[in-house]
């Protein structure tokens, strides 16, 4: 289903390895969207398998990858930036917020069974919706998904220990860190990169990463770094040398073995899986 309002798009479709196989995700892939998945449910994000231990939300921006290897009844709902990324002013529940650029961690948000019965709920008000041809549908869409991205930010604090009042300025500095990294993981490569645009020492912002990440900074810079590399390698036809001066590596044997040491295969190699 699909609901249009000049460059406004919002839709909602079933998320299956049949859909899969039928091409329905390639004309949604520069959408953003929210994928609920049941539990037991295999699924592919980003090169990663999964298997959910229960029902989940994930929140995918455009340029993820997911693929479902074992899902049945799970729900897509997908939208343009034209729909709802207007609202900039709500930086927490807009694309910028953390469920969306998230570079600690892929972000599913694992839903207990009265968490999941309430989303599920709210899907079926969007379906109904959909169905729909008054003056107030646009709005009532964005406001129900405006709801889910409330309800699963909640969620997110409640289960990252983050919830507190007193904890906000936490989030606020985790969500502008995973977004500077989103926007210049090409050219910034270091911690001090990073704890210079934020206005830290390097020491302070490994501090503040621990309140969320196991990972340090710099493990988090360079897996980003990774990631795009598996992407280009394997979604596109550039060659190897093409992706490394992309990445700001002017010496692609070096990318070489950077890629190599942290996947543990070459990127020739890696491109061959795919």
């Amino acid at each position: 289903m699909l609901k249009e309002f000049s460059y406004k798009q919002f839709g909602n479709i079933e998320f299956s390895m049949k859909a899969f196989e039928e091409n329905t995700f390639t004309s949604i892939a520069d959408h953003i969207k929210i994928l609920l998945i049941p539990k037991k449910a295999i699924i592919q994000v980003d090169f990663q398998e999964f298997k959910m231990e229960t029902d989940a939300l994930l929140f995918i921006n455009p340029k993820v990858i997911i693929k479902p290897c074992e899902t049945i009844n799970g729900q897509l709902i997908y939208f343009n930036r034209d729909f709802y990324c207007i609202e900039i002013h709500d930086q927490e529940v807009a694309c910028d917020g953390i469920l969306y650029n998230n570079v600690f961690e892929i972000p599913f948000i694992a839903l207990d069974e009265n968490q999941s019965r309430d989303i599920q709920s709210i899907i079926q008000e969007i379906k109904s919706e959909m169905n729909n041809e008054d003056a107030n549908t646009e709005e009532m869409l964005r406001i129900l998904l405006k709801l889910i991205i409330l309800k699963s930010t909640r969620i997110w604090k409640q289960q990252h220990q983050l919830s507190e009042n007193t904890q906000h300025n936490d989030v606020q500095f985790l969500r502008k860190f995973s977004k500077l990294v989103e926007q210049h993981y090409k050219t910034h490569h270091s911690v001090a990169d990073y704890a210079e645009l934020l206005f830290v020492t390097p020491k302070n912002l490994s501090k503040k990463i621990s309140l969320i990440s196991k990972s340090t900074p710099n493990d988090i810079i360079k897996d980003r770094i990774i990631l795009e590399s598996k992407r280009l390698l394997a979604h596109t036809k550039m060659t190897v040398k093409e992706i490394a001066y992309s990445l700001n590596y002017e010496d692609d044997a070096y990318f070489i073995r950077f890629f190599t040491k942290h996947t543990g295969l070459s990127p020739v190699s890696f491109r061959k899986q795919f």
